[in-house]
């Protein structure tokens, strides 16, 4: 038995996100089909998690498993893309693993962006791909409202209501909020996140920065462990996984 790593980018637009669903057309779904026809037989796609409809991947990552070698990585991902390109999906890489390693259990950080535009118009060339917001945001106030978020929490306030997880606790490595030009970006880094957590802390990020919250209700919110006081999530076009490291 063979194992493989499949690095993947996509345009989470049209789908109903990353998971095979009973309703609606998922990436993987997708990617399972072209994989199973191209090598003639059954392929099952192991992710490293979730996105959600309307999400993107900058970098996703997945394994399968085969039971003869791939003699030629290089012309095979040329043939997946060949299917998948036209469906905005794009294979970035394949790489042969340890029968050891796993996608989703393996992974030891994970990086999510989100991006704001903000400004009068929005954007015809981004859109679907950025939250735009007409009010000016305080940047500075962001800032400082995303420091809090830094650390081991319990980040029930943020968690869907639907989330599966085991706990609420979790530990963001890492939040960095630039802006260039009228675009702001988040950037998130932790080992692993609860359903809607990053659109939910952008939400009351956003929030914050419209000067409709004070950084004092901020951390009321966020240490009120309670879904009910949260900011509507921002939408999910803004979102991208960007790169999950093993």
């Amino acid at each position: 038995m063979f194992r493989y790593q499949i690095l993947v980018e996509y345009i989470g637009t049209s789908f109903v996100g990353w998971q095979v669903q009973k309703k609606g057309i998922s990436i993987q779904k997708i990617i399972q089909s072209v994989l199973s026809r191209l090598l003639k037989q059954k392929i099952l796609l192991y992710g490293s998690g979730r996105t959600d409809a309307g999400v993107h991947a900058l970098e996703q990552s997945a394994h399968f498993d085969l039971k003869e070698k791939i003699q030629n990585i290089e012309k095979f991902v040329k043939s997946l893309n060949y299917f998948l390109n036209p469906k905005k999906i794009s294979i970035i890489n394949i790489k042969k693993r340890n029968i050891n390693f796993h996608a989703r259990f393996s992974a030891k950080e994970r990086s999510y962006i989100y991006l704001i535009q903000n400004r009068i118009s929005p954007s015809i060339i981004n859109k679907n791909k950025e939250w735009h917001i007409r009010k000016k945001l305080d940047l500075d106030l962001i800032k400082k409202g995303s420091k809090k978020l830094i650390g081991t929490h319990d980040f029930s306030t943020y968690r869907a209501s639907n989330c599966n997880a085991n706990s609420p606790i979790r530990t963001l490595n890492k939040v960095l909020v630039k802006k260039s030009k009228n675009q702001i970006k988040f950037n998130f880094k932790s080992r692993s996140f609860l359903k809607n957590q990053v659109r939910s802390m952008v939400g009351c990020l956003k929030l914050l920065g419209e000067k409709k919250w004070t950084l004092k209700k901020f951390e009321k919110v966020m240490k009120s462990k309670n879904r009910k006081n949260c900011a509507p999530p921002a939408p999910a076009h803004g979102l991208y996984l960007e790169k999950v490291t093993y």
